[in-house]
């Protein structure tokens, strides 16, 4: 099994302690490139893919885990997509 599969399945179970770093290697995993927002972005940003609609977050402060809204929605779209 590979880091990527182990992350995946982890990220599945929405642990309390998932951090951003390991969502952006995920996404990165299944071609999406992380955009920030600019000068005026603020915390917001944008995961794109070429062939997938764009993902949208906030970038948690100032303790980089996500909430579990986060990753239930993330969630959601990769399997919409059918990439999980």
């Amino acid at each position: 099994m590979t880091k990527q599969q182990k992350l995946i399945e982890k990220f599945l179970l929405k642990p309390k302690d998932f951090t951003w770093n390991e969502l952006v290697k995920i996404l990165a995993g299944f071609g999406y490139k992380q955009i920030s927002g600019g000068k005026t972005g603020g915390s917001r940003v944008r995961f794109i893919h070429s062939e997938y609609p764009p993902i949208i977050l906030h970038k948690p402060h100032p303790k980089p885990i996500l909430k579990r809204y986060q990753l239930e929605d993330i969630i959601n779209l990769l399997e919409q997509e059918k990439l999980l």
